[in-house]
């Protein structure tokens, strides 16, 4: 995965946070539901800067960021960038 569909796929998942939450003030979900949908969105945008991330320092040291793989979201959870 390119750079650029890294980005494309985080602005989607910024979209869909902002359509859950929009969903939550209008009623159609409960904030249970809310929440547990936007829990899964962010260990995806967790997991698609990781790899943007990966992919940049790859490319500073000279090797080929096509190389790198996205971790496993228990791998990144938690971590300060």
């Amino acid at each position: 995965m390119r750079d650029d569909e890294i980005l494309g796929q985080i602005r989607q998942l910024v979209d869909e946070q902002h359509r859950l939450r929009a969903s939550l003030a209008a009623g159609e979900l409960t904030s249970e539901e809310e929440q547990s949908r936007i829990r899964l969105v962010e260990r995806s945008l967790d997991r698609c800067w990781d790899l943007l991330r990966q992919r940049r320092a790859r490319r500073d040291v000279g090797d080929d960021p096509d190389h790198t793989a996205p971790r496993p979201a228990g791998e990144i959870e938690d971590y300060e960038y």
